[in-house]
């Protein structure tokens, strides 16, 4: 049979055959619909209207092709494969493996053959993972354990051979400055002193906005006290001591922040986490006020971790160094004197990757980058999430209501999600958008944030009540939080019924506090537009904020029923 089948022509926002081609995932798609070809009566081949046209839905974002990278630590191997170079990189593939490299470099000076072994395995899995996704550039950094080994060197040498790639066998300055610039990429104008625990070593920096210092490495970390000690946390904690006490730019954290990088602080905070009953299970961004966060460090390392309330949250791997790393925890806290204990999901490798970012690529805030992709891959109209930033900010600003800077981007993250839930079934969008948003893979927001944006969406869709609200999630909010949530909620409900999510209405639809009125004027086009629904909306609104409800076109009054 004659191939008839066109490639269809490329639109301005489309993709093209080519460009699928280009991309392993979204081509074997495309080759899977081609499966369920038939030929029709008329002899042409016919597809199902879902075949591979410049509209097909994607999945995935073209930032061009994925970027991976390998961190061979003291303890564990990872590899972590990402979409694409961006300010907000989003992991298509993770995976550790723990191999132990460290674990007996401060008593023989060697890497154990056993440990270097699982780790040269774990290698040549994660090369072919990257050969089959099509991984054109693979990083590999390689920290503590293979600087301070005598035998570092010539695993170094076989790893390169594994990943057909040259490693870098990172000094612990550099190791302190890409955790420092982890840090830097996934908190919004971070302030205070960073601390990266890794087997090996431990790093620390202090960081004020993009600012940062030079850092410095001690041998602190789990497998090398565990190592150095002979496994007597008694002795490791003299050894804590005298190495921290040495460590001078620890003067310089009280009253700020310590932000926490590392598996094992990780796994001290999930425990912390689940012993408290914490209602919002994300490890990023989490905070344990720094009294507590003595007080729960010394009661770790001082008791067995097994008998600890629990403990079962904690990989069975980690727990043997749960001890090791609450008492560099207690010290540190005793020391710096910060105000609050912060964790850091993001550490060297997205350090690395900031590191390769342009200045105008940095500049990005990460918060709205990853708003603006879930806004492109679920919203009906990426154009309307856009739209209501505009729209709300006049009304915000007409309103009087006193929004801060923080408040402000946390709105125009708002209006970016807002509609990412709409495939739901109306019974549960705001359900399932509310889950999405509050455990999405976000950075540069803290909890709370990530309240407002969850209950803003969840507002927008279910209405002003709070029957269907998880209690523990409201914890979380503060009255401010909750309050501004209800108002955004309503202006979205507002916007929503006027517009049906297309886009072009609302910039010729403002609402605006003019003389104490709540005024949604329509283009004299759109006054058909003014319907009773609209206006009982409008009210919830206007009472939300205390302003009479008005509609006109024109500065004409539109009445409808109801109103």
């Amino acid at each position: 049979m004659a191939n008839h089948s066109k490639t269809p022509p490329r639109a301005a926002s489309s993709v093209a055959l080519t460009d699928v081609r280009r991309r392993p995932a979204l081509w074997a798609r495309a080759q899977l619909l081609a499966q369920d070809t038939a030929e029709g009566p008329d002899g042409l081949a016919h597809t199902p209207s879902t075949v591979l046209r410049g509209d097909l839905a994607q999945g995935r974002l073209d930032y061009g092709p994925p970027i991976a990278v390998i961190d061979i630590g003291s303890n564990s191997v990872r590899l972590v494969v990402y979409e694409g170079l961006t300010r907000s990189p989003t992991p298509i593939f993770n995976e550790k493996v723990l191999c132990g490299l460290g674990r007996e470099v401060q008593s023989t000076g060697l890497l154990a053959a056993d440990a270097v072994e699982k780790a040269l395995a774990a290698l040549r899995r994660f090369r072919t993972l990257c050969d089959r996704i099509e991984v054109p550039q693979l990083l590999v950094i390689a920290t503590a354990a293979c600087r301070d080994a005598t035998n570092g060197r010539a695993f170094v040498d076989e790893a390169e051979r594994v990943c057909r790639t040259k490693i870098e066998l990172i000094s612990g300055k550099r190791e302190a400055e890409l955790s420092a610039l982890g840090v830097v990429s996934g908190f919004h104008r971070p302030d205070g002193i960073v601390g990266d625990l890794g087997g090996g070593s431990l790093e620390l920096t202090d960081i004020h906005g993009v600012r940062v210092k030079p850092g410095v490495t001690l041998p602190l970390g789990g497998l090398a006290l565990q190592d150095v000690s002979a496994k007597s946390v008694k002795k490791a904690e003299k050894i804590v001591k005298k190495a921290l006490g040495g460590a001078r730019l620890l003067e310089a954290g009280a009253g700020r922040t310590f932000y926490a990088i590392g598996g094992t602080w990780r796994a001290l905070a999930r425990l912390h986490m689940w012993q408290t009953g914490y209602p919002l299970h994300v490890m990023h961004g989490y905070v344990i006020p720094a009294r507590e966060a003595l007080d729960f460090s010394g009661l770790v390392h001082r008791v067995n971790p097994e008998t600890l309330s629990q403990i079962e949250v904690v990989a069975d791997a980690r727990r043997p160094l749960l001890s090791y790393a609450a008492l560099v925890l207690e010290h540190l806290v005793r020391l710096a004197r910060p105000k609050d204990i912060v964790i850091s999901a993001l550490g060297v490798r997205e350090g690395l990757l900031f590191s390769l970012l342009t200045e105008e690529e940095r500049r990005k805030d990460p918060l709205i980058a990853a708003a603006s992709e879930l806004n492109l891959l679920r919203s009906r109209s990426p154009a309307h999430g856009q739209e209501l930033i505009t729209w709300t900010d006049r009304f915000i600003a007409s309103s009087g209501l006193d929004e801060t800077a923080e408040e402000r981007r946390l709105r125009h993250a708002a209006c970016l999600l807002a509609d990412i839930g709409w495939r739901a079934h109306p019974d549960y969008r705001g359900e399932q958008s509310l889950n999405i948003i509050a455990n999405a893979a976000f950075v540069a927001i803290d909890h709370p944030g990530r309240t407002f944006l969850a209950l803003a969406v969840f507002f927008r869709h279910v209405g002003l009540v709070d029957e269907e609200l998880s209690p523990r999630l409201r914890e979380l909010a503060s009255t401010r939080v909750l309050d501004r949530a209800r108002v955004l909620g309503a202006a979205l409900r507002v916007a929503y019924l006027v517009s049906a999510s297309t886009p072009g209405v609302l910039p010729r639809t403002p609402m605006l506090v003019e003389r104490g009125r709540l005024v949604l004027r329509f283009d004299e086009s759109l006054k058909s537009l003014a319907g009773e629904r609209v206006f009982v909306r409008l009210r919830q609104l206007a009472r939300l904020i205390g302003r009479e409800p008005v509609m006109d076109a024109g500065n004409v009054p539109i009445t409808v029923a109801g109103s």
